[in-house]
């Protein structure tokens, strides 16, 4: 038996790699499994998702991980105001920002975590095949197969691997459900001087333009780019491939995207002017790429399973759902959670396997059963949110009086 816990983390996003910064500071020997291959210094500089991180659970990750002060300066290329039109670019409201919940890209949040972890911490390239449990004598030690690199056995793992996680294999059958939405992603780089009157459009921060159960949504970001996304509503999960869109470079499905009224085809000039200047900045940026369309899937509400020693979940392996400005802060306060309890039963082993086996299982289904509780209700404030979007063909006005009145109701807050 070995003579201290050997702890896998499977996945190195930001769940994964926030466990994995929170034990390096207490000195508690863990190892990262990534299928990535590791980001070189180019491609980490490249323009990603914007995530804007809160108080009380991605900040309160941020201040734990002793990483605050070099968080804030990585936090300028996207401001926390907010656009909000109809489909004709109309401004329905406008959201200023307040410093309370800054945003950073995926990438510098990424870089920014690996500089806390010894790089021997890391595996990059190692796609896990599949999770089990090889002993019966033994039900804390889970064998994790990843072909070529071999099987290796563990007495913790975690599954950080995301939305198709085969950690979450080994607990679950529940698996993701088409949420009849589709998303297509694009990037306008150095869009002010390129662009200026798109730079204006979108602003210094967010933007959406809402019609027809659609979205036209925007973050800036690195590089003075902007990240434009699309948010579509259709019942075909495959949509990307039965369309043919997803068989095509970005410029060339510009036509179909625009006009299709079912698609964008009765969005307004303007915003249609920025979707056709993403395609194209996309499909001269990435010559020979496929426009990328994906289907978006989420896990039913609350989902739990049988608790089984040495293995759990976080963040999107525990409860992806829909984007709703939360899942990054749910995933590492997940992560923070769960090393609290790691911490407290390796303190409490002096070194000790077994009895840190016996120590943490109790403190296991203590956080597992607070992690399900924290879905569901992420999760219905989900269902509100989503509705207000996509709920009927004009739903940007009934949006914009819901952002209206949470942003009254959290000012309240802070004056009370």
């Amino acid at each position: 038996m070995p003579s201290q816990p050997r702890i896998a983390i499977v996945g190195g996003g930001p769940a994964g790699l926030t466990m994995g910064v929170l034990l390096q500071k207490h000195h508690i020997p863990f190892t990262i499994f990534e299928r990535r291959p590791k980001p070189t210094r180019e491609e980490l500089a490249e323009p990603s998702g914007m995530l804007d991180l809160h108080e009380g659970s991605g900040l309160e990750v941020i201040k734990e991980c002793g990483l605050y002060d070099e968080f804030i300066p990585l936090t300028g290329e996207c401001s926390e105001d907010m656009i909000l039109t109809d489909r004709n670019g109309n401004v329905l409201y406008k959201v200023p920002g307040n410093r309370s919940s800054p945003e950073i890209s995926r990438n510098n949040l990424s870089s920014l975590l690996l500089s806390r972890i010894p790089p021997e911490n890391v595996k990059w390239s190692h796609r896990l095949l599949s999770a089990v449990k090889p002993s019966p004598s033994n039900p804390s030690e889970t064998e994790l197969d990843f072909g070529i690199h071999g099987k290796h056995t563990f007495d913790l793992v975690v599954g950080a691997d995301g939305a198709w996680s085969r950690v979450r294999n080994l607990l679950t059958t529940t698996r993701p459900y088409y949420t009849g939405k589709q998303t297509v992603t694009f990037t306008i780089k150095h869009i002010s001087a390129k662009y200026p009157h798109l730079a204006a459009l979108v602003g210094s921060g967010s933007f959406s333009a809402m019609g027809n159960r659609h979205a036209v949504v925007s973050q800036r970001g690195p590089l003075d780019s902007a990240r434009v996304y699309l948010m579509l509503t259709h019942p075909d999960k495959d949509f990307g491939a039965s369309s043919g869109l997803a068989e095509k470079p970005a410029s060339a499905a510009k036509d179909a995207l625009l006009g299709d009224d079912a698609l964008l085809g009765s969005f307004g000039p303007l915003v249609k002017d920025l979707v056709a200047t993403a395609c194209d900045e996309e499909a001269a940026d990435h010559p020979g790429a496929n426009l990328d369309i994906r289907p978006l899937h989420a896990l039913p509400y609350g989902t739990a399973w049988a608790h089984q020693q040495g293995v759990t979940l976080v963040g999107d392996a525990a409860h992806v759902m829909l984007p709703n400005g939360e899942g990054v802060n749910q995933a590492m306060f997940d992560a923070l959670l769960l090393c609290r309890a790691v911490v407290e039963a390796y303190e409490a082993a002096g070194g000790d396997v077994g009895a840190f086996n016996s120590a943490f299982d109790p403190l296991l289904k203590e956080y597992e059963t607070a992690l399900v509780q924290r879905a569901v209700e992420t999760g219905k404030d989900t269902e509100v949110l989503i509705e207000h979007m996509f709920g009927n063909d004009d739903a940007a006005y009934s949006f914009a009086d819901f952002l209206k009145k949470a942003v009254e109701q959290h000012q309240s807050k802070l004056e009370g």
